[in-house]
Parts: structure tokens; C-alpha cells; sequence
């Protein structure tokens, strides 16, 4: 039996640690074969989470410059892709959720005619500037797909809002549960430089979105400094984002406190072990308000919406936008009240159970030989 290819497209960090288990599936498949591009939207960390899940690209964009714009990153996807879409001629693509690789992909097979699947589909904040530009591409990108897996019954419903058929429709769970679950298998080890806190509780920080840059960046710094200032037992770790508009404020602002350690980005087993081990996870990350609940981690969201709702109905995550007092109010109350913080730790996670990858696969073979 011939296996027919799938072009899966993938440009940054999270879209490689979601979509290598689908990737895995697709290649244990005896009807479906994986074909692998990336963009290089996010070089350095792209690559080092094909590393990790040792991910070999069949073909590389390389479309990553030096302070690249949307637009001109939008076209050299488009561009870069059609000349790949005509020579692996595949029986379908898929993208992951939202970034802008998702949406000029799924473009590009629009105009190739290739049948797009969309995995993560039917998330929204209501607000198409929360986040930038990641709402407008989730969005757009429903428009293109045939196929919409989505991760749970909330982002199925979503979907239906809008007018896509319920047929079109699989809730499949999230895939970034399937990763998860693989990796801490294996008992990842912290970086050395972090392998004994001690006693100490970790609060573990992430933050990089866009509109988050320039004020909100900066009451994000100020919350933490003032949260280690406040206790004495708070060891406070950020994986620093390597671009610009974030490496330089947080070091500016952070780099000299004694008790706040910034690294570089980590590698994918590494922040899964101090995920693990942390107390506290303050982010703007959708991947870790997805991650924290599988270790029954209380997030805190440093955003004024968001498009996990599943996490706060929970009651695992809450919102408290960029403003240093309100960071500093709900991270305070969590660290000085345990019944507080045991009140917001997960018993199940609310986005999938690891079989998501699975489903998707043993949908788009079925899907595609009945065509």
C-alpha cells in the first residue's frame, strides 16, 4: 500500500513541541507518511527543539532575518513554500495553531489546492489586538482549513459559532499534552546551575508577547523584583526570549538581583523539569498555561485576555494583566496563603489526556482515503 504524504509546516518552539507528536504518529502510520518543513521563523530555538525530538526537516525555509517585519515574513513564507507544495505534491498539510508560519502555510496550500488540517483550532480571545497577531491568524487560518482539530469542546464550539460544519470538526485534545507527558517520562534534569534550590520555592517566569513590550514588560519586571524583595524563600528563574525588545529591558531591570536568576532560552527538557518543581508559573505564554496544569502548577497570565479559558473555568489559572500592583497582589496571595495556592492546583488537565496526536492521525487517514 502506497502511504500518502502529509506536509507538515512548522516555524517556532511551540509549533515543533506540538506537532513532533503528530509527527510521530503520521510516521508509525501504514497509510500516511510525514514530510517535514520548516520555516525558521524562530532560528535558535526552533532548532534546538528539533533537537530534542529529533526532528530532521526535509526541507528548510530559512526565511529568519534580522529584525523581520510581519509582511515581509508572511511573503517569504508564501513564496518559499509554493515551489515545495509542487514537489512533494501532498494528499494534505498541516499547520498548529497560530503563529504567522500557521497562517501563510495554510495560504500557500490554499492556492496550491492542498486540503489544509489545523491543529489547535477554534481558540479566540474575542479581541483581535489579544494577542497580536496571533488572533488574526488563528482566525484567518480557519478560513483555509478543511479540517479543524480542535483541543477541546469550548474551541469546537467556537467553531461552530462561526459557521464551520460540525463534520469538519474532531476534538481531539492537544497534542502539547502528548509532548509533555513523553518528556517527563523520561525525568529531565533543571540545568546544573539550578539542579539544588534547596528549600527555596520557585516562581517561574516567562514573558514575550508583543504587546506586552515597553510598559507592560516593564510592570512585569518591577511585580518580580518586588516579589523577591518580599520573600525571603522565592528563588525567581526567567528563561529570557531572545528577542531584543525582551532581552534587553528584563536584564536592565532584573540582571542584578540576587535571587532572580535569567538564562537563556532553555531547552525543552530542562524547563520541564523546573516546571515541575515550581511553585508559581507567572507567564504570557499559551503553551504554559497548557503545560503548568499537568503538574498541578497555578499560572498566573500576564494578559489582558486569553484564549485558554478551559485553564481559568478550572479555576488553575487567572488573569492579571501587566499592571506591577495587580502582579504583585495575586503572586502575594498564592505565597502567603497555602490553602489559596492549593486551591488553584489542577487535579486533571483541562486540554487533553495524550492521546491527541493519535486521534488527529487516525482522523486525516480515514479523511483522506475516502477521498
Amino acid at each position: 500500500m502506497t502511504r500518502r504524504p502529509v506536509l507538515v509546516v512548522l516555524g517556532t518552539r511551540p509549533e515543533a513541541i506540538k506537532l513532533a507528536p503528530v509527527l510521530a504518529a503520521l510516521a508509525g502510520s501504514p497509510h500516511l507518511r510525514p514530510r517535514l518543513c520548516v520555516s525558521g521563523q524562530h532560528r535558535e530555538m526552533l532548532d534546538q527543539m528539533l533537537a530534542v525530538f529529533g526532528l530532521t526537516p526535509d526541507h528548510d525555509l530559512a526565511v529568519m532575518q534580522p529584525g523581520q517585519e510581519l509582511g515581509g515574513l508572511t511573503a517569504r513564507i508564501v513564496t518559499g513554500l509554493a515551489p515545495v507544495l509542487a514537489a512533494e505534491r501532498p494528499a494534505a498539510l498541516l499547520v498548529q495553531g497560530d503563529t504567522t508560519t500557521a497562517f501563510a502555510a495554510a495560504l500557500a496550500a490554499f492556492y496550491a489546492g492542498v486540503p489544509v488540517g489545523h491543529v489547535e483550532a477554534g481558540l479566540r480571545t474575542g479581541r483581535l489586538d489579544q494577542p497580536f497577531p496571533e488572533e488574526m491568524n488563528r482566525r484567518l487560518v480557519t478560513q483555509l482549513a478543511r479540517w479543524h482539530y480542535a483541543p477541546t469542546e469550548r474551541a469546537a464550539a467556537a467553531l461552530r459559532r462561526e459557521g464551520v460544519g460540525a463534520d469538519r470538526i474532531i476534538v481531539s485534545g492537544n497534542p502539547v499534552v502528548d509532548a509533555l507527558q513523553a518528556i517527563a517520562a523520561g525525568a529531565p534534569a533543571p540545568p546544573p546551575e539550578l539542579a539544588d534550590l534547596g528549600a527555596a520555592r520557585l516562581l517561574l517566569v516567562t514573558g514575550h508577547r508583543r504587546e506586552s513590550f515597553g510598559p507592560g514588560l516593564a510592570g512585569l519586571c518591577d511585580a518580580l523584583a518586588a516579589l523577591a524583595d518580599r520573600f525571603a524563600d522565592l528563588r525567581i528563574v526567567y528563561p529570557v526570549h531572545l528577542n531584543p525588545s525582551v532581552h534587553g529591558p528584563v536584564r536592565a531591570r532584573l540582571g542584578a538581583h540576587p535571587r532572580i536568576t535569567l538564562t537563556a532560552p532553555l531547552d525543552y527538557l530542562a524547563f520541564v523539569a523546573l516546571l515541575r518543581r515550581a511553585h508559581l508559573v507567572i507567564t504570557d505564554s499559551g503553551g504554559v498555561q497548557e503545560e503548568a496544569p499537568s503538574f498541578a502548577v497555578p499560572v498566573l497570565v500576564t494578559r489582558a485576555a486569553t484564549e485558554r479559558q478551559e485553564a481559568l473555568d478550572a479555576g488553575v489559572a487567572r488573569l492579571v494583566g501587566t499592571d506591577r500592583d495587580a502582579i504583585v497582589a495575586a503572586a502575594s496571595a498564592l505565597l502567603a496563603d497555602p490553602a489559596a495556592h492549593a486551591a488553584m492546583r489542577a487535579t486533571a488537565n483541562p486540554f487533553g489526556d495524550g492521546q491527541a496526536a493519535a486521534r488527529i492521525v487516525d482522523h486525516l487517514a480515514a479523511a483522506l482515503n475516502a477521498r
